[in-house]
């Protein structure tokens, strides 16, 4: 992806001490600001499904270039398909770890 995300988040910060003593509001995290700079997380999983959806039909436009005999040849072809599938299956991979963590975080008891 071309714009990456780098998350500006200061935990110590962003943490509050521990009030053992009168219990109220024990280790919370304040609320997080988003910043125009920063792209929201559905912003960054649109950006990459955007790219793979450019890399998968990427293929189709240089096999019909070859076809018509406009330039492209077939190990163009066959680079841009190896390029498709591994796009493909980082996305699935990339899909899976954030199905995943979100499980985590739903089982996690509070």
């Amino acid at each position: 992806m071309r714009g990456y995300y780098i998350p500006k988040i200061q935990l110590q910060a962003d943490i509050t001490e521990t009030r053992a003593v009168t219990g109220e509001n024990p280790m919370r995290m304040q609320s997080i600001g988003t910043s125009p700079e920063v792209s929201g997380f559905k912003d960054v999983m649109a950006g990459l499904v955007k790219e793979v959806d450019a890399t998968v039909k990427a293929p189709d436009k240089l096999l019909e270039s070859a076809m018509l005999g406009n330039g492209a040849d077939i190990h163009d072809v066959m680079i841009a398909m190896s390029k498709a599938e591994l796009g493909v299956n980082i996305a699935t991979q990339v899909t899976t770890k954030v199905i995943q963590a979100y499980e985590k975080i739903i089982s996690i008891q509070v």
